[in-house]
């Protein structure tokens, strides 16, 4: 049996690194790690969807698109949620071998 590296069964699937198929299926990718860890801390502290929504002045119905991944929000709409579920937000971003983190 011939054993293959995840990296390279990504490539052969999905597509190369840097390739616009590979760009997109990791963005989606990343997306849906943090509406699940949105899911998951608002679980763990006992709130609804509905009771998120109030807190950030929303319906419930975007709460669930939120953790659901289905529907695109501003990264603004994304860190209030997390900062209501009172998680601590870092954003790295690395542009032209320069990193900014704004914590």
């Amino acid at each position: 049996m011939k054993l293959t590296s995840i990296d390279n069964l990504t490539d052969e699937i999905i597509g190369k690194k840097g390739s616009t198929e590979r760009a997109i299926f990791e963005y989606d990718l990343r997306m849906d790690v943090v509406g699940t860890m949105i899911r998951e801390a608002r679980i763990s502290r006992n709130m609804t969807q509905g009771d998120l929504g109030d807190l950030l002045g929303v319906q419930k119905a975007q709460i669930s698109k939120l953790e659901n991944n289905t529907k695109d929000f501003r990264i603004g709409t994304i860190i209030r949620a997390l900062e209501a579920l009172g998680a601590k937000v870092k954003l790295s971003v690395e542009l032209e071998n320069k990193e900014l983190i704004v914590a």
